[in-house]
């Protein structure tokens, strides 16, 4: 079998499994479910490059990670959020133009975070500090989050919803630091999703 395994390596396809069980989900219209699986999605990416920096791996098995990482992303966090929006009943032209520029907007913010980490790499042996562009895993955490307003807005959500694809595409590309996270703050993520999860289930 071609390809590279490794622990860290099959967490990001877990996540990749995670979001097309998802999007099977939103098309039958169960989206607390779908939600859910945005949000493991978002947990197995979190902690994967965690893990490969704890085992050893050759130097194509970490450009692989690295493209495989991007590609994963692009399914659960560009892919499958258009999926959700179109599931709710978002069809409409102006609708399809956002999903296009969302989708667009991720590609554009994976492929220019391959090219800036493989130089960074290249002089530097210490982490990044800082991300250019709005991470795309961080609609992992945003969506369910604006999700919750459903509740609230049960007619206006969906277009809630396309407004937030909209603002979230200007903001993968819009070139402005946002901080790396680090193990205090990723917990806190978790924590946040945990809650997020149970409140949707219970109410």
């Amino acid at each position: 079998m071609i390809g590279f395994y490794n622990a860290s390596v099959i967490l990001t396809y877990l996540g990749v499994v995670s979001a097309v069980f998802g999007m099977s989900q939103a098309f039958n219209g169960n989206f607390k479910i779908a939600i859910l699986c945005l949000m493991i999605s978002g947990l197995t990416d979190m902690y994967d490059g965690t893990i490969a920096k704890m085992i050893k791996r050759s130097e194509d098995a970490k450009k692989f990670g690295i493209e495989i990482d991007s590609l994963c992303d692009l399914v659960c966090f560009g892919v499958y959020p258009v999926v959700i929006g179109y599931c709710l009943g978002m069809d409409q032209w102006y609708a399809r133009i956002i999903y296009m520029c969302y989708v667009l907007g991720g590609v554009i913010r994976l492929a220019y975070f391959n090219v800036t980490e493989e130089q960074r790499q290249a002089h530097s042996s210490s982490g990044r500090k800082h991300y250019q562009g709005l991470p795309i895993t961080s609609v992992a955490l945003i969506i369910p989050i604006v999700y919750q307003l459903r509740r609230f807005f049960p007619e206006e959500f969906p277009y809630i919803y396309v407004a937030m694809l909209a603002v979230i595409a200007f903001l993968f590309v819009f070139d402005f630091k946002v901080f790396k996270p680090d193990k205090k703050c990723m917990l806190a993520f978790v924590v946040i999703g945990a809650l997020i999860a149970i409140k949707m289930f219970l109410l």
